[in-house]
């Protein structure tokens, strides 16, 4: 599981029992923009019911999104299309899906009528349906988004969110619904594995926030005024949504060099980050065939502390972790891999453990994120002290560490995790969407030298 995955702020659609009321008794949101400039959702129990909206129809056929030059060249074939015109068609339908970004056959305007025909009776290039959007007044952005049941029995949900930072714009993709993991500080970790994400929705993920965000051109610009990746809102993407990215890991490779192909979506894989809880050989691979960024979730520097934290390290403890770390291709004070820490008061956050890590990734090139812990209903843990937090970072950092501490919203925000402490209690959306911008904020680089 990736460092903290979204739902560990506990985010979730419902807390009830998992039913839903009927439509005509479901609340209705109102949100507004106080004089203190965060965002305010409040339950409107009296207003009557909106109009019902037309049902979204989740398409059931195959999708041509997440499909390789060659894989997308055989289904072609396989519909009747010629061997002789298959490497112009392919050519055409990747500019209209990654470089237009369009999600209706019918605006492909330079491909032929009957096989624009032929494509929307055997295929899709549909979006997720958007089950629930939220927009903070810092720009930050929540989608919760439904795809096909795919044998999960019904549809399921994930969620994406942007971040907008000074000079990039970071969007956090799931991998799968649920996790198998069981992170003992995680509220996922408590959310059995549904599936795994296909690559056409790993990359639908991405496709929907640029539709939202305006980031794809009009279809009537001209090909030589498409902006660069670099000057559209989305600049970075990091792999720490639900679930762990190396347990699904030839969806995520091929989702990943399709972000990152040149003449496409374009982005660069300096600006691409993988976040995992130490799936070793997994990490190998993704070095040598992705080619991206890489984050570990470490979150302790003994292996019996790790062992409770982030059981996976039983499996692959800490010596196996870090000498995948050093031997990760590509890497150098100029690649750093960032590890995540979540700070818990009383467990991982003592000056000895400053000193442990900073022994543990002596000779790594390295950056450290110390996340203050976001206590969710139920746990046992809570947030380290600020004066602690901030005395371990210090340490850190006079060792030659970059060791950001993620607090977008400063100390009152920082303040609230020490408030929730009981079931009962739950912080608000705001709240939550701030300390989910602190965990995604800062991943991968500014340029791609």
């Amino acid at each position: 599981m990736p460092a903290l995955p979204l739902l560990a702020w506990g985010l979730t659609k419902r807390e009830n029992d998992g039913r839903e009321p009927p439509v005509d008794m479901r609340p209705r949101l109102r949100c507004a923009a106080p004089k203190d400039s965060s965002l305010m959702v409040s339950l409107d129990l009296a207003a009557p019911a909106a109009p019902a909206k037309p049902a979204f129809e989740l398409s059931e056929k195959p999708s041509l999104i997440g499909l390789s030059r060659e894989e997308l060249g055989r289904a072609l074939v396989e519909k009747g299309v010629a061997e002789r015109q298959v490497k112009m068609r392919v050519s055409q339908i990747w500019h209209w899906l990654y470089i237009r970004g369009i999600s209706d056959f019918n605006d492909m305007t330079n491909v032929a009528k009957d096989l624009r025909a032929l494509l929307k009776e055997h295929f899709t290039i549909q979006r997720p349906e958007i089950a629930e959007e939220q927009i903070s007044n810092d720009g930050t952005r929540k989608w919760l988004l439904r795809f096909p049941a795919r044998g999960a029995g019904r549809p399921v949900e994930v969620e994406t969110v942007y971040i907008p930072e000074e000079g990039r714009g970071t969007l956090c993709i799931s991998s799968q619904v649920g996790c198998t993991l069981t992170c003992s500080f995680c509220h996922t970790g408590t959310q059995r594995l549904v599936r795994n994400l296909t690559a056409e929705e790993i990359l639908s993920q991405l496709l929907l926030a640029r539709d939202r965000l305006g980031d794809f051109p009009d279809r009537e610009t001209p090909q030589g005024a498409i902006l660069p990746s670099s000057e559209r809102k989305i600049t970075n993407i990091v792999m720490m949504g639900m679930g762990e990215p190396l347990y699904n890991f030839e969806e995520v490779k091929k989702a990943l060099l399709i972000a990152t192909d040149g003449d496409g979506l374009s982005l660069s894989k300096r600006r691409v980050t993988l976040s995992t809880s130490g799936v070793v050989p997994e990490i190998y691979r993704t070095g040598d065939e992705i080619g991206v960024m890489l984050a570990i979730s470490l979150h302790a520097v003994r292996d019996e502390l790790r062992d409770m934290l982030v059981p996976i390290n039983k499996k692959y403890p800490l010596k196996d972790l870090i000498e995948a770390c050093r031997n990760y291709p590509g890497l150098s004070n100029a690649r750093r891999i960032t590890f995540e820490y979540v700070m818990l008061k009383d467990v991982n956050d003592s000056l000895e453990d400053a000193k442990g890590l900073i022994q543990l990734l002596k000779g790594v090139p390295a950056k450290i994120n110390l996340i203050p812990f976001n206590p969710w209903p139920g746990t046992k843990y809570e947030c380290s002290d600020w004066d602690r937090i901030e005395r371990f970072s210090e340490i850190v950092f006079r060792a030659g560490y970059a060791s950001p501490v993620r607090t977008p919203r400063g100390r009152d925000i920082l303040a609230a995790c020490g408030q929730l402490k009981s079931e009962s209690e739950r912080m608000r959306k705001t709240e939550r969407m701030a300390f989910e911008a602190m965990m995604i904020a800062g991943h991968g680089e500014d340029d791609d030298d």
